[in-house]
């Protein structure tokens, strides 16, 4: 049996070959044994559930005990699929959609992009697959089943950026292809957007009903703080979502899906996409307080209920509230496949090519936004390290440090030169005085609002304002005041960087206002005190990530228990340079513990 024989006699509805979702999160499982009873007002409905199986405790502990499970025991219906094809003969193909970076070798390690031979799925966890010439285990949860698997290897592995192939040889083969087999292609990758889309809503759905409705109807439970904690924006993403779903669906050609016209749909809502950017900088706040609340066992129970009487897979509520998260992140991958296997000649070329950057744009500026809400605590501790700190918080007004260093300050009307360290943030100039014993610490002294400030280049020579010789000077000049701040660098090529970090400062500034990016007063109050216990406490001012461990604490049961854990980025987070955040601060003012 072929691959491409195997793939069509499979209920592609039951054993979906495509994830956008956690691995098994959209299988559909097996049917209840009890009847679904209702949630009344205010609680459970005690004697609904007593009829079959007694209290919510009983509840859990009758479906955990018992050897039904949603999906098969395996670990569900697509690993049933994927093993069937593997005993038959078949390859079956993974591609990555992250980095896995491990320094094990038991484990496989790869790049996102990268295509990955399955040869055992039996874990619903861990799978073991084949790189060339390496094997080992990997997360099931970072690839996805390729959509063409009769698709020849030589074709694939080629790393796709915007949607072109790198090698040039490759598009005489593309191209070379029959018609109807690239069709059949597109076709294939235009139904697995559009299940993806429908199973995703119902997961949405699911959330919304099955878990934040019930919720809701427990005010002893759950305050609406801690509901907005836990859920964040998902009931926004779902109304969204069902908006661009009926989209989609209007432009889908059920009888020749490869003449579907798609493209526009994504361009259409590329803007509202941009709610997923609030909703991935919660999730980590998610996590940790859903694993604060399932610490107690009335939580576990209410959460197992809710998903029982949903009618939803067994998978734990932090597994679903992953799944906006990892979905936002693959849009860019379908789309790129999708351009793939659409010729410059379909009417649809254009705005797939056009879609593609547009979803790129979305992710990356979600990850932007996250990073730029991880840097606020930094800047939280790193005032709380200043001495003598007079005025407002600088996360009143700032959220990123652009540039920082060590200036010589002229000051009118004696021209007095003074040695400073400068902190430019956006929005805002900070002048800090070193210590004379200990140069490590700094004093604050004042600062300059930038918003109101021009940039003046200086020539070297007298300065007429100042009536002073200088070099590698500029000045910053009030329009509104006409006050005249006169600095000096040590090198010429400082000045020059200096110059360009203010370029950097406004351009961050009106990008900020275009996004409409902003930091909300509970999290600039809570990362000023977070650094100002870790401040009194004495502990060295280290951001901790325990959000990486609760990500990653997954285990395959059958693996050596000498395997330690993988090392990975974070899921859903594609590859970006490190921010230079403690280089520019710790480098010139190291913290005092």
């Amino acid at each position: 049996i072929t691959s491409a024989v195997a793939f069509d006699i499979l209920p592609l509805k039951l054993h979906p070959f495509s994830q956008s979702t956690p691995t098994g999160l959209d299988c559909v499982g097996w049917k209840r044994r009890i009847s679904s009873p209702v949630i009344t007002d205010g609680a459970l409905d005690k004697t609904a559930l007593t009829d079959d199986v007694g209290s919510e405790e009983d509840l859990y502990e009758d479906f955990r005990s018992s050897n039904h499970r949603y999906g098969h025991p395996g670990g569900g219906g697509e690993q049933l699929a994927i093993n069937e094809l593997i005993s038959d003969g078949s390859v079956v193909y993974a591609e990555a959609l992250w980095d896995h970076v491990t320094m094990d070798d038991q484990e496989l390690g790869f790049k996102a992009g990268d295509v990955i031979e399955v040869m055992d799925a039996t874990n619903k966890e861990w799978w073991w697959g084949r790189i060339l010439d390496s094997e080992g285990w990997f997360p099931a949860s970072f690839v996805r089943l390729r959509v063409n698997q009769d698709e020849p290897m030589e074709d694939y592995p080629l790393k796709v950026e915007g949607g072109k192939e790198d090698d040039s040889s490759s598009g005489s083969r593309r191209f070379g292809m029959g018609q109807t087999t690239k069709d059949q292609m597109r076709t294939n990758v235009i139904n697995e957007i559009i299940s993806t889309e429908r199973d995703y809503i119902k997961h949405l759905k699911d959330i919304c009903e099955g878990y934040i409705k019930q919720c809701r109807k427990r005010a002893d439970m759950f305050t609406e703080e801690q509901l907005k904690t836990i859920f964040g924006n998902i009931e926004d993403i779902y109304r969204c979502q069902k908006k661009f779903v009926k989209a989609l669906e209007k432009k889908f050609n059920k009888d020749h899906p490869h003449l579907s016209e798609v493209g526009s749909c994504f361009l259409e809502y590329q803007t509202e996409f941009q709610i997923y950017s609030e909703y991935c900088n919660n999730h980590p706040n998610a996590c940790m307080e859903l694993s604060r609340l399932t610490k107690v066992s009335k939580y576990v129970y209410f959460f197992e209920a809710c998903r029982l009487l949903q009618k939803m897979i067994d998978i734990s509520l932090d597994g679903f509230l992953l799944t906006p998260v990892q979905k936002i992140c693959k849009y860019p991958l379908q789309l790129a496949e999708l351009l793939k296997y659409t010729n410059p000649q379909h009417r649809d070329f254009k705005d797939v090519e056009a879609a593609l950057n547009a979803m790129k744009n979305v992710a990356r500026l979600i990850n932007e936004r996250k990073r730029r809400l991880e840097n606020i605590d930094k800047i939280a501790q790193w005032q709380s390290s200043i001495e003598d700190w007079e005025g407002e918080d600088v996360l009143v007004r700032s959220s990123e440090l652009i540039y920082s260093g060590e200036l010589t300050k002229i000051s009118h009307p004696q021209a007095k030169s003074q040695q400073r360290m400068f902190f430019l943030f956006d929005h805002q100039l900070v002048c800090c005085k070193k210590d004379l014993l200990r140069r490590d610490i700094l004093y604050y002294k004042s600062r300059i609002n930038m918003d109101d400030m021009e940039i003046l280049d200086v020539e070297d020579g007298k300065d007429k304002d100042f009536n002073i010789s200088v070099k590698n000077a500029f000045k910053l000049h009030c329009r509104d005041t006409e006050e005249v701040h006169l600095f000096c660098a040590k090198k010429p090529e400082q000045k020059q960087r200096w110059l360009k970090a203010f370029e950097n400062e406004r351009r961050q500034v009106q990008l900020d206002q275009e996004t409409g990016f902003s930091i909300t007063e509970v999290q600039k109050k809570q990362a000023m005190l977070n650094a100002s216990k870790q401040h009194h406490s004495g502990k060295p001012k280290a951001v901790t990530r325990p959000y990486y461990d609760f990500l990653m604490r997954q285990k395959h049961p059958t693996l050596p228990t000498t395997l330690p854990q993988q090392q990975v980025f974070m899921l859903a987070e594609p590859k970006r340079k490190p921010s230079n955040f403690w280089q520019n601060i710790s480098r010139l003012t190291p913290f005092r513990k």
